[in-house]
């Protein structure tokens, strides 16, 4: 084993407790080794404070920290003076790139979320929107557990009252079906809510059944199940 190619697995504290003994053996004896361990660890020092990151959430934020306690703490004295700079360099970069990488997952989360927050709000406001206009045609769910309103577009709402939560592992699945066409999905929803509206994913053309099913979590591609709500448009 050359020990000179160690110098930059010894600046990140990649090395087991054999090798770094060895190392640290070879480096009070080694000028060119120290200049290169001093160089890499300047670099390290630059990715550490490198890092441009949105705050993370407090929870994020004491794993980290946790973590960070949590390794090995070993400095040891060497004969070199100012060695023990290096490897706490080096773990202060480790720990950085750790906290990049957690907060970019984060932020990427982050938003997403927000992404689909907007979706359904502006969503919620288009549904309101052909609720109320007085062009829309509204039709009863068969046994009055509510309505579906269309408007002259095409564009739809389901309106269901009091209608249970999904059972664990399933979801209610809308369906809107075409005169003489197949089920096409239209969008999903648990339920569980005093009155529940779903904004409809597919155009209704007059004519049409709008139906819901019960199917497994994520939703189908066509209905297994027979429907619980009914209403022809």
């Amino acid at each position: 084993m050359d020990l000179h190619e160690l110098t930059a697995a010894y600046a990140l504290d990649a090395l087991d407790a054999h090798e770094t003994r060895e190392y640290e053996a070879h480096l009070s004896q080694c000028e060119r080794c120290r200049g290169e361990l001093s160089a890499l660890s300047e670099s390290a020092a630059a990715l550490a404070w490198a890092v441009d990151s949105p705050v993370p959430p407090a929870a994020l934020r004491d794993r980290i920290l946790a973590a960070a306690a949590a390794e090995r703490t070993n400095v040891l004295t060497l004969p070199v003076r100012g060695q023990w700079l290096y490897r706490a360099t080096a773990a202060v970069a480790a720990v950085a790139a750790c906290a990049a990488v957690g907060l970019a997952v984060w932020a990427t989360t982050l938003s997403h979320s927000v992404s689909r927050e907007r979706t359904a709000r502006a969503a919620d406001a288009r549904a309101v929107e052909i609720l109320s206009d007085p062009a829309s045609r509204r039709i009863p769910l068969d046994g009055g557990a509510g309505v579906v309103a269309v408007d002259p577009t095409g564009q739809g709402v389901l309106v269901v009252n009091r209608l249970p939560h999904a059972p664990s592992g399933k979801t209610y699945e809308a369906w809107v079906i075409p005169p003489g066409g197949a089920p096409k999905p239209a969008g999903l929803f648990s339920g569980g809510e005093r009155t529940t509206i779903v904004r409809l994913e597919r155009s209704v053309p007059r004519g049409s059944v709008i139906a819901a099913t019960v199917e497994r979590t994520g939703g189908v591609d066509a209905p297994t199940e027979a429907p619980i709500l009914r209403a022809r448009a």
